[in-house]
């Protein structure tokens, strides 16, 4: 976890589907209007009241909180100028040139736990850290160690150290995660809202169950290009959605963010005393899916733990595969294995109580665990016979839990897998290799072979520029609550805003997953939407910039932008649909930490600077 993958663009890059709000830094392209810049860093030209030089950097889709900050740092003596980039890819060259002071960020906590809201971000080394301070590595890498009810305090002194202390970030708010359904094709109640996890299609059903085989399901998402279908190689709001409900997990998020073996391939999961060791037995009822002649096929071959052992021993290991995006988020696993001594199992007992590991795993099965098994084709659970997975992570890390439900830890077929992925990864080629997952073999045309293997409830049929067409897998949890209602999913790629809620509005698709706060209105009034909102996990934030500019240096400076920040006027202007933030834990803890915005430390802070210039 030392470097995260996420700011990959999570606060805007929300899938205009039923999906992915695994958003970090928004990616929506803005408007195509000329970036207005000065990139001169910020210097205080002597004289009292003579105002503060500051460039501040954003994206297009964002100027209405730009605008609101531009007027709340003039107002505190700031010379503002703006620097609106057009789209993600700009506002990222302009970041990573270091030609801005203040930067509008934003980052979504996609996993559910406090560790992934701040060790990509602000451990030196992270992944979208630009920050090195030893007391706020010490910091995380305590609180990660910590049970929920004994990080509090922990995630507390991080927050005062960030912000208040040290003004790494001034933060600015937590949006409302939303999704608009057009009750009278869908059953409305059927589409969940997850705060954290990407939308779960199995679940959602039409009012008319004679069309699940039928009619698709049809939803939508922003990006047509596919970062990858190999889950470790992307975690973006491009294919976090897809790869979610394409491939299964040891556990899944509840929609309030709870850990959870519902609809994961296991049955039940615990853990053992010391906080780690964690043990999961599986289900023996998933088998991988694959295309042929674009139809969904049960491969025979069951999802077992040789596959969960090769693809979570993958996902940790930085060099498992070329652009691995998602291993910091698995650093600290240290082993994976299946697990077959019972009577250890027997003896081994849970942590915070007084039962057995065995007892634990056993909790509501059909049939007691009668005997572990190495092999996954003799796993018979209605005998009693059953795989279990032991997972050890590198220190006690109880939020391990919540990185096992990220869709970078989905279950991929080891033999698929490898039969596909046999280019040397130190000198894998880009223009002869194909590695598993490309998307170039799932897209219609002279490329198309599509080699996937998947053991989530769908499959990823083909796709073109328009749409993509996902297909349910026939042997996956058949019979069960979590067997997938519609046979198809259609998503339709659709870039912006306007055009999507265009789309829901006339029936072109079912779902509008991220409606933008302005648009609520809207779906509000047309008696065929209804809408549903939660806070989400998302915040927005000001974030400094720490090389070769005076906020970098200066602490008073940066102090004098924090406390100009009014979140109050913010939250007036989106009519409260907003909540306020202290940081990117602030959705995930209450830590009792409060900004508020304060005119006289404003000049105090900003008189300090200059005094010592």
């Amino acid at each position: 976890m030392k470097k995260k993958s996420a700011l990959a663009l999570l606060l805007t890059t929300v899938m205009v589907l039923g999906g992915c709000s695994v958003a970090t830094k928004s990616n929506t392209a803005g408007s195509s209007a000329e970036p207005a810049a000065s990139t001169a860093p910020a210097t205080a030209p002597a004289g009292d009241g003579t105002p503060v030089n500051i460039d501040v950097l954003g994206m297009s889709s964002n100027e209405s909180d730009l605008n609101i900050v531009r007027d709340q740092l003039t107002k505190n003596g700031f010379n503002v100028k703006l620097n609106i980039q057009p789209d993600y890819a700009s506002f990222k060259a302009q970041e990573d040139a270091g030609n801005y002071d203040v930067s509008l960020s934003g980052w979504t906590t996609v996993t559910g736990n406090p560790d992934y809201a701040v060790r990509s971000l602000f451990i030196t080394g992270g992944d979208y850290s630009r920050q090195s301070d030893p007391e706020l590595d010490a910091l995380i890498n305590e609180a990660a160690t910590q049970t929920p009810e004994e990080y509090t305090q922990t995630y507390k002194e991080f927050e005062q150290r960030l912000v208040f202390d040290e003004a790494r970030i001034a933060p600015l708010y937590i949006s409302l995660k939303s999704q608009a359904v057009n009750k009278e094709i869908l059953k409305a109640d059927s589409v969940r809202l997850s705060k954290s996890r990407a939308l779960a299609w199995e679940d959602i059903d039409f009012n008319d169950t004679a069309k699940r085989t039928t009619d698709p399901l049809i939803l939508s998402q922003a990006a047509s290009t596919l970062t990858s279908l190999d889950p470790i190689k992307g975690n973006d709001g491009s294919i976090n959605q897809l790869n979610t409900n394409m491939y299964v997990r040891l556990v899944n998020l509840t929609d309030d963010d709870k850990i959870t073996s519902d609809a994961s391939l296991s049955r039940n999961h615990t853990i053992a005393d010391g906080n780690q060791d964690y043990y999961f037995i599986l289900r023996d009822d998933i088998h991988f899916a694959k295309i042929e002649n674009k139809k969904a096929v049960d491969t025979g071959e069951r999802v077992g733990g040789d596959d969960v052992v090769f693809s979570l021993d993958r996902a940790k290991n930085k060099d498992s595969v070329p652009d691995h995006r998602t291993y910091s988020l698995h650093e600290h696993i240290n082993t994976v294995e299946v697990f077959t001594d019972l009577n250890a199992l027997d003896s081994i007992k849970v942590a915070g109580g007084n039962g057995t590991v065995k007892e634990a795993l056993e909790k509501g099965l059909d049939a007691p665990i009668s005997e572990l098994v190495a092999d996954k084709k003799q796993a018979d659970n209605a005998k009693g016979k059953y795989q279990v997975i032991k997972l050890t992570t590198t220190e006690p890390f109880p939020q391990v839990l919540n990185y096992l439900a990220h869709q970078s830890a989905g279950i991929v077929s080891k033999k698929q897998v490898e039969s596909i992925n046999t280019y040397d990864v130190a000198t894998f080629d880009v223009n002869k290799d194909i590695p598993y997952g490309d998307q170039n073999t799932v897209t219609e045309g002279d490329k198309y072979n599509n080699t996937l293997y998947t053991s989530g409830p769908y499959i990823l049929s083909y796709k073109n520029d328009y749409e993509g067409i996902f297909l349910k897998n026939p042997a996956y949890q058949k019979g069960t609550d979590n067997e997938a209602l519609i046979d198809q999913v259609n998503v339709r790629f659709i870039a912006d805003a306007d055009s999507t809620l265009s789309a829901l509005r006339s029936g072109e698709i079912y779902v509008y997953y991220g409606v933008p706060e302005t648009k609520y209105d809207v779906v509000e009034g047309d008696s065929k939407l209804q809408l549903k909102s939660i806070p989400s996990n998302g915040v927005s934030y000001l974030l400094f910039n720490t090389q070769n500019r005076e906020v970098a240096n200066s602490v008073d400076l940066r102090k004098a932008v924090l406390y100009s920040i009014n979140q109050d006027e913010i939250l007036a202007f989106y009519n409260g649909k907003k909540i306020k933030a202290v940081s990117t834990v602030s959705p995930l803890i209450d830590t009792g930490n409060v900004l508020t915005a304060d005119p006289a430390k404003v000049q105090e802070f900003l008189a300090a600077y200059k005094a010592s210039k």
